[in-house]
């Protein structure tokens, strides 16, 4: 019995010394979700889902409000760099296996899980909507170009919206903003508009959302929220924009919104650091 008190309080401790900054913590999600990249609360499901980026098993996770894995479903295509999670007003879910490091890709896809598949059994055969960017002509591009790279997304109004995610030195901040038709195919993506939220790698776009009355986008970054409001129809970016500091510093991977004030975010495991689940109230 003793055991398990000493257990228990190191675990207490150990939390109580860790600074989450604004972040409220839910949870400590599991080791399945060590690498955890998108979360996405989705229409018609009490769950909160979940993924890991590459070099991870293709499988999505439905994960209950205090954390907990529920349900863990394998996706029939491989786990290229699946880095965002999206949903519609169905209920499908969308996995974005757009990571790109090296801006070399030239398979960059949305997988569709269709909402009633969200509690099979079996591997789940997915649709694909693929798409590329009109702005690059080399496989991968100079360093100096090393601007194809994305980690987030969301679907609005029957259309997907990406953000880039920088890789050139002095410019990690910058993101552009793509539109891509929500429908099977091949597609080449519309640019829309740019934005940068500063230079240094904490700046860089690691996750974006919508609010489900359209007035609110969100995107994170390893240090910060950023919201933008009051944008002209779909570029996003040229709203105005609230910084939230998270006055902690992780690497975030995941968020989505719970209600229109309320946003859910996960980050990766890394150096001892990290592999939570939190809430933040804007």
């Amino acid at each position: 019995m003793m055991k398990v008190i000493t257990v228990i309080f190191s675990f207490l401790s150990l939390v109580s010394c860790q600074n989450f900054g604004s972040l409220k913590l839910i949870s400590e999600l599991s080791k399945d979700l060590e690498e955890v990249s998108g979360a996405e609360v989705v229409a018609n499901s009490d769950l909160i889902w979940m993924q890991n980026d590459s070099g991870n098993k293709p499988k999505i996770y439905g994960v209950s409000a205090t954390g907990n894995i529920v349900e863990e479903l394998t996706i029939k295509e491989k786990n290229h760099d699946w880095e965002d999670l999206a949903s519609d007003e169905e209920g499908n879910l969308y996995i974005g296996d757009f990571g790109n490091n090296d801006s070399k890709r030239e398979n960059l896809v949305i997988l569709k899980v269709k909402h009633g598949d969200l509690t099979s059994s079996k591997k789940i055969k997915v649709e694909k909507i693929k798409f590329s960017y009109p702005e690059q002509k080399k496989f991968p591009p100079k360093k100096k170009k090393l601007f194809f790279d994305a980690e987030s997304f969301f679907y609005y109004n029957n259309s997907f919206y990406v953000f880039t995610k920088s890789r050139v030195e002095g410019k990690y901040g910058k993101t552009s903003l793509y539109k891509v038709p929500a429908k099977e195919g091949k597609h080449e993506a519309v640019f829309i508009s740019e934005f940068n939220n500063c230079n240094d790698k904490e700046c860089w776009i690691t996750s974006a959302d919508i609010s489900d009355d359209g007035s609110k986008v969100a995107l994170l970054s390893p240090a910060a929220v950023l919201i933008f409001t009051d944008y002209k129809n779909d570029d996003f970016l040229s709203g105005k924009l609230t910084k939230i500091p998270l006055n902690s510093y992780s690497q975030k991977e995941g968020i989505t919104f719970k209600d229109n004030n309320t946003l859910l975010i996960t980050d990766e495991k890394s150096d001892g650091v990290g592999g939570n689940f939190y809430e933040l109230k804007i």
